[in-house]
């Protein structure tokens, strides 16, 4: 069974409403047959990721970058993965305050670099996240899951 490794940094309300509706969406009874495990930024192990099928990956925008925590799951698995989990997809949602863009550009190079397949756009929230960018938080997270059963993903 595939699985899809859900690494967030989740420090504010409004992170928490946005992984919330990921993981909703990742776990749709419509989509069967996809193991979805959820992980805090520092907790992940190599084991983790070497394990997984796909990531999603969830970060606040701090002072225009990614999360220190979600730095620290990418340096902590960096090497040990590089060469094992190339191909794999993921994507990725970031909620700023104001830019999120840089925090998407570091994701994106640094995915880059471990050869991973953007499954889907990344989803740039700022402010409240109200409804609609619910529904797209939670469309993202079935996105990469429902990418995981298709024959030709991990």
């Amino acid at each position: 069974m595939p699985r899809l490794l859900i690494v967030h940094h989740t420090p504010s309300p409004a992170m928490q409403e946005i992984l919330e509706a990921v993981v909703k969406g990742a776990t749709d009874p419509e989509i069967e047959g996809v193991e979805v495990l959820k992980c805090a930024a520092l907790a992940p192990s190599v084991p983790d990721v070497l394990e997984a099928d796909g990531y999603l990956l969830g970060t606040p925008a701090n002072i225009g970058y990614m999360s220190g925590a979600l730095k620290h799951f990418f340096d902590t698995i960096y090497y040990p993965c590089l060469d094992a989990t190339k191909g794999r997809i993921y994507g990725a949602y970031v909620h700023g305050n104001l830019g999120t863009e840089g925090a998407v550009k570091a994701i994106r190079t640094i995915t880059t670099g471990l050869g991973w397949n953007l499954a889907a756009e990344p989803l740039e929230l700022t402010g409240q996240p109200d409804k609609a960018a619910l529904e797209q938080a939670w469309e993202l997270g079935a996105t990469i899951a429902a990418q995981l059963t298709e024959p030709t993903s991990s």
